[in-house]
């Protein structure tokens, strides 16, 4: 029997402009934005229908920009996703946007087609950061987009924030975290910049440009992490925050282990325990794709091992925690260390990250395995 799954990724490559720091496979749109693109999506789904049932219960578009994407072309997606699977359960359907890159008609053309939940990449309100981050927008196209959205009938609307970019001060933070707060937001996703392998970012770091400097990260969080709470967010990941019942399904689904599927160039899939990920080439996906070839690569086959060393990385930054049941029992004095040290709590046979631990996560997860 064909495995059900219930979380769909489309990714969509194109970005009108290729930000610094971003490790994501993506690229300015070129020609390749085009009609065939959208069908080989399509044509890529329908042949991995051949082998799952899709009755998703999450949608999530990420990229690259989707929203850059033209409105005839969403049109064409939206159609053809609905022709294909029941988007009957889908509770939540996201779309990560770039302030830059729709106006009223469009936002009005996501929410019919069924989008309920937008991620907005602002990043920072602050000019001279967002060029430093090689963004587009302005903060005023942030604001006028937010308004957009809200306009548009949006009730569940998520922020991207970055901190700790080198020559920000700590009063620019404090004010994109004051300007943030203002908007109401329902989500956000508040990430500390980290130099990702193939990045122009990665490349001037290791040249002296960017610096680097633990002590700034950390005091940006735990200012973070204060404000938010006290805001009214429930902390419920290491880097994202939500209204009660604004959570996004889809990523904790992510945290939970759940299987998906990832159509689109560069997308990565789980199912069933094997992992692969889709053609990173947009012309040759789209040719492939268009032709009923698989344009899966990299496949691999999970382990038991890979699966516990995966799951008690990704359920440690909840705040659910991580059964103590996936530490290696040679790993056990490090959880008794940890826990002495304040960085860890025990509670009902999990393990919890304590403030002090949240900023430290990855270290720590590197001390268990």
């Amino acid at each position: 029997m064909s495995p059900i799954i219930r979380r769909l990724y489309l990714h969509v490559p194109f970005c009108a402009r290729e930000c610094p720091y971003c490790g994501f496979y993506k690229h300015t749109p070129g020609r390749l934005a085009s009609t065939d693109f959208i069908d080989a999506l399509l044509a890529e789904l329908s042949l991995r229908l051949e082998t799952v049932q899709m009755i998703p219960e999450s949608i999530f578009m990420g990229g690259g920009t989707p929203s850059l994407l033209s409105r005839s072309h969403w049109l064409r997606l939206a159609s053809g996703l609905a022709d294909r699977i029941d988007l009957a359960a889908v509770r939540e359907w996201t779309l990560e946007a770039n302030p830059r890159t729709f106006d009223v008609a469009k936002a009005e053309a996501f929410r019919a087609a069924g989008v309920n939940r937008v991620s907005l990449g602002v990043q920072s309100w602050a000019p001279r950061t967002l060029a430093t981050l090689g963004r587009d927008h302005t903060p005023d196209q942030a604001r006028e987009a937010w308004r957009m959205l809200r306009g548009a009938g949006f009730d569940n609307l998520s922020l991207d924030l970055m901190f700790s970019i080198p020559g920000e001060t700590a009063e620019e933070w404090q004010q994109s975290l004051d300007e943030t707060l203002a908007l109401a937001p329902d989500h956000l996703s508040c990430y500390n910049l980290t130099y990702e392998e193939d990045t122009a970012f990665l490349t001037r770091h290791l040249a002296g440009e960017l610096d680097v400097d633990p002590d700034r990260d950390a005091d940006r969080y735990l200012e973070t992490l204060n404000r938010l709470e006290t805001s009214g967010f429930i902390h419920y990941e290491v880097s994202n925050w939500a209204r009660p019942g604004k959570e996004s399904r889809h990523n904790a689904a992510y945290w939970r282990g759940e299987d998906y599927l990832g159509i689109g160039p560069g997308a990565v899939s789980t199912i069933n325990g094997q992992r692969w990920k889709t053609l990173p080439d947009t012309a040759a996906y789209t040719r492939a794709a268009l032709s009923g070839e698989d344009v899966r690569t990299e496949v691999e086959n999970l382990t038991a091992e890979d699966l516990r060393l995966e799951a008690l990385g990704t359920r440690l930054r909840t705040l659910e925690g991580a059964p103590e049941s996936l530490v290696n029992p040679s790993a056990a004095e490090e959880v008794t260390l940890l826990v002495a040290e304040g960085f860890l709590n025990r509670r009902e046979g999990r393990l919890l990250l304590t403030r002090r631990g949240m900023p430290l996560v990855d270290s720590i997860v590197g001390r268990l395995v």
